[in-house]
């Protein structure tokens, strides 16, 4: 990833109060290769790109984590508990990647990581994820890169190619080209 780009991606994160506090609460659970993804980051940086001064409504905070000792994700609904109590308000939805394979695509093979399972996420703008560090700095993971999120660019990846049917519903039930009539929006 371009440097500049990160750059501009964190420094949209670090001017929304809400968005740090969401990502020091998990950071202070310290679960294995934990993520805050999807919505999160590119609701903010597509607002910021239209000017929008209000930020588009979450409907949920998306916590990706990979840990090979619950394999069943059975600690899932104790972790956005957790994550509740820090932050009451907030729909927080915790998945364990580990066991992700087996819901998003059955012909999935296990995913390795965190990393590994955001390369089966539908859409590129989706596909990226921040966490905060014990140093304070924001990371990002990206495998499709930061381009089309920050061109207003929302395109299938790989897996939305090969799952085309879902990638069009989703655009068709998530209301995005509404939200941001200013993006493009292409199709498989």
């Amino acid at each position: 990833m371009d440097q500049k780009q990160i750059a501009a991606v964190v420094d949209v994160l670090w001017a929304d109060a809400d968005a740090i506090a969401q990502l020091e609460a998990l950071r202070s659970l310290a679960l294995p290769d934990a993520w805050i993804g999807a919505g999160f980051v590119r609701n903010r940086v597509w607002d910021t790109l239209i000017g929008r001064i209000t930020r588009t409504d979450q409907d949920d905070v998306d916590v990706v984590y990979y840990d090979d000792a619950d394999p069943d994700g059975d600690h899932e609904q104790a972790i956005e508990a957790r994550l509740a109590a820090l932050i009451p308000g907030v729909i927080w939805q915790a998945r364990n990647q580990r066991r992700m394979h087996l819901f998003r695509n059955k012909g999935d093979a296990p995913y390795r990581d965190t990393e590994d399972s955001l390369r089966y996420w539908l859409e590129t703008p989706t596909a990226v994820a921040a966490r905060l560090t014990d140093d304070r700095r924001i990371e990002l993971l990206a495998p499709y890169g930061l381009d089309d999120l920050l061109n207003l660019t929302c395109r299938p990846t790989p897996a939305g190619l090969r799952r085309a049917d879902d990638y069009r519903g989703r655009l068709a039930s998530k209301g995005w080209r509404a939200r941001w009539p200013e993006a493009r929006f292409l199709e498989p």
